[in-house]
């Protein structure tokens, strides 16, 4: 695995090399990890170095495609991406949904995924063990983990809620949307801080569905622009269980949950439910 740096912000060596001058600034959003220097973004790296040459090339490829914009990955001049822990792209500016811009972040994910629909599964995914890929594969049943006891409840309900799909239309997508699209008046979205993931994209969209019931006051886990797909809400069942294991394996077996978390588990379960309802009506 690719060492963090233990720098908060990126040394002038690594400048040096990406070639960028400027003052750093800690930009807000994501982990606080993230630096702007001039007109570029730095940030530790994520994964292997393998998988961050990859992410470069493939943002490379897909480029800025119809309905959506990507940053271009900076290189060094003989072609690294990775300096010391750091990467770098170019730093496109906007103001991040989801609230008030529902149907655009879904819009813009869709075109983004659209223009992954051809990427070859990228063999790394599997050997992934941080919180979020096994919460994916516990959402999934491919694998069983134990929660945090304040989570079991809600756990457990999501479980009877869960049953099997078909996932014929899995393929690359990015798994982590909702606070990931920029917004900028007369341009197109821009998609940022990709979190690969092998599902289909309607699961994709569930995640930024699940996100809105549990922490931006949707009441509904139907919003406009929704698919009227028939296994929607069994996608947004394995969302929920996304959310919930990832956010017990973040916390550790033994710790309590948060306050009110279980509550909001059980209050996007409970609409969940009511839609399930109105469906079979």
């Amino acid at each position: 695995m690719t060492e963090q740096p233990n720098d908060p912000v990126p040394p002038r060596t690594v400048l040096d090399a990406f070639r960028v001058t400027g003052t750093p600034v800690r930009l807000a959003g994501g982990q606080g990890l993230s630096v702007r220097v001039g007109g570029y973004v730095f940030k530790p790296a994520e994964g292997t170095e393998a998988e961050v040459s990859w992410a470069a090339s493939l943002f490379e490829t897909v480029a800025s495609g119809r309905g959506f914009r990507v940053p271009r990955p900076l290189r060094t001049a003989d072609g690294r991406c990775l300096v010391d822990g750091w990467t770098a792209h170019e730093f496109l500016a906007g103001e991040p949904g989801p609230r008030g811009r529902w149907s655009e972040v879904l819009s813009a994910g869709r075109a983004f995924h659209a223009a992954l629909r051809d990427c070859p599964r990228p063999g790394f995914l599997g050997s992934h063990t941080h919180p979020w890929a096994v919460a994916d594969r516990v959402a999934w049943g491919e694998q069983d983990v134990e929660v945090a006891a304040g989570l079991a409840a809600p756990f457990s309900a999501l479980l009877e809620l869960r049953r099997p799909v078909r996932q014929d239309t899995a393929q690359l997508v990015h798994g982590d949307l909702t606070g990931n699209v920029l917004f900028a008046p007369g341009r197109a979205p821009v998609v940022i801080d990709f979190s690969p993931y092998w599902r289909p994209p309607l699961f994709a969209e569930a995640v930024v569905v699940a996100d809105g019931l549990l922490w931006f006051g949707l009441t509904s886990g139907r919003p406009p622009a929704v698919s009227d797909h028939r296994d929607w809400q069994q996608m947004l069942i394995r969302a929920l269980i996304f959310r919930l294991v990832a956010e017990s394996e973040n916390a550790g077996p033994d710790a309590p949950a948060r306050p009110g978390e279980a509550e909001r588990y059980t209050g996007a379960i409970e609409s969940v439910v009511r839609e399930l309802g109105a469906g079979r009506g």
